[in-house]
């Protein structure tokens, strides 16, 4: 069966079809895509991951075109990002 391994980083976005035996996981969809070797920074940690934008475990059943993505870590807690451009925006003078 055929499944989407993505990947987005700044700049570049990879997304890799694998063909994967039926009742594959999501971990072993991974593997196969290659993206561990591609992109090393994610064989660092627990990956996050989600299949078409709904989290789940690396231990999920994938079904036939199933969108396997890879979460990136956030930088900066939203609710911080939100304060600081709040903070900008009411220093500027208007």
């Amino acid at each position: 069966m055929i499944v989407t391994v993505v990947y987005a980083q700044p700049g570049a976005q990879q997304v890799i079809e694998v063909d994967v035996d039926a009742g594959a996981t999501v971990r072993q969809a991974i593997v196969a895509s290659g993206l561990l070797a591609q992109a090393p920074e994610l064989a660092q940690d627990e990956l996050d991951v989600g299949v078409w934008n709904h989290r789940c475990s690396l231990d999920a059943v994938l079904r036939q075109g199933d969108r396997i993505e890879v979460y990136r870590p956030l930088r900066v807690d939203p609710k911080e990002a939100r304060r600081i451009r709040a903070e900008v925006r009411r220093r500027r003078p208007g």
